[in-house]
């Protein structure tokens, strides 16, 4: 499997992973949701929201990468949030279609990476402001990566609460040979 082919296999599996958690947390009140259960964003509406942010600003980073990548186009219009806490609001069902949006733009993207596009510098700020210059297929790893760990999170706090997520191992999104 190729690089770009792993990209694509890692937005598949982000796309079904979030349908599931998803999926999961509806099965919550409202109360349960946003109880603070000690999670590094508090609740589970925190991570949700915290990955909701995390990937926004990382979109809106990748649609200035120098191959302009068509499907970029539409992170560009996406609200710029204020920062890894921004809250997209405290109801599931337009925090759900929030990220239904950014997963489709996600698997976009995805089937039109090219193995040059992923070894081009890519140059961006972090939200204190330093600049970076790093290989961009390594910065498109730590953008899945950064979503599977709280992912995880989301999990974990989802089984507090009585309610199971369902597998999540990646190995079931790689096809047999």
């Amino acid at each position: 499997m190729s690089a770009v082919e792993h990209f694509g296999l890692l937005a598949r599996y982000n796309a079904d992973m979030n349908r599931k958690l998803y999926d999961a947390a509806a099965q919550l009140s409202a109360e349960e949701l946003t109880a603070d259960r000690k999670a590094f964003f508090g609740s589970l509406q925190g991570t949700l929201n915290h990955l909701l942010a995390g990937d926004t600003i990382w979109l809106k980073r990748f649609s200035t990468h120098p191959a302009a990548i068509p499907a970029l186009r539409a992170a560009q219009a996406l609200p710029q949030p204020g920062g890894l806490t921004h809250s997209f609001g405290t109801e599931l069902p337009p925090l759900r279609a929030y990220r239904e949006q950014l997963d489709a733009i996600i698997s976009a993207f995805a089937a039109q990476l090219t193995p040059a596009d992923l070894k081009q510098v890519f140059e961006y700020r972090s939200t204190r402001g330093d600049v970076y210059r790093k290989e961009f297929g390594l910065v498109l790893l730590h953008f899945f990566n950064h979503q599977t760990h709280h992912r995880g999170q989301a999990s974990t706090l989802l089984t507090q609460a009585g309610v199971d997520i369902g597998v999540t191992d990646l190995i079931l999104w790689v096809p047999d040979l």
